[in-house]
């Protein structure tokens, strides 16, 4: 059985609350904790990834987009129960380039041979307030579930998903 939005939103309930109490202001530390506290390739995190890659294959999540950039959001800050927005991309290649101005969580799954979320391989990617990049996802597919401390995000080109 797919899992509705509402199931989702009880099996983001972990990582979510770990993706909040996290600094993004140190990354490494902050990817260790989250590590600890939700591995994702752990009971509930292989769940969540089954239950995310069924509803993207059911057209629940990421539903919007073109082929190579997929998405959709879950909850805008405050609606997750954290000062937090939850959004999903299911990705190959390049994203939109943006500027995070309270930083980035980002909990990676691979859907499709042994890609890179900008280099960085399945589990937690955290980015610090401040930093910038071209997201980009290589040799393979990922569903990336974002966690974006207040919603903030700068986009610096046009929010266009590229084919």
């Amino acid at each position: 059985m797919t899992a509705t939005l509402q199931d989702l939103r009880e099996l983001l309930a972990a990582p979510l609350a770990a993706a909040a109490a996290a600094d993004p202001a140190r990354p490494e530390a902050a990817r260790a904790a989250l590590t600890a506290a939700f591995p994702h390739d752990g009971p509930a995190g292989r769940a969540l990834r089954e239950a995310l890659v069924a509803a993207v294959q059911a057209g629940v999540i990421c539903e919007r987009g073109k082929p190579a950039i997929r998405y959709s959001r879950l909850a805008r800050p405050g609606e997750s129960g954290h000062d937090l927005s939850v959004d999903f991309v299911w990705m190959t290649g390049p994203g939109i380039d943006h500027v995070h101005p309270r930083g980035e969580v980002n909990l990676c799954y691979a859907v499709e041979g042994n890609p890179r979320f900008d280099g960085h391989g399945e589990g937690w990617v955290v980015f610090a307030p401040g930093s910038r990049h071209v997201p980009t996802v290589t040799d393979g597919r990922m569903l990336i579930v974002y966690f974006l401390p207040g919603g903030a995000v700068e986009w610096v080109s046009p929010p266009v998903a590229k084919s």
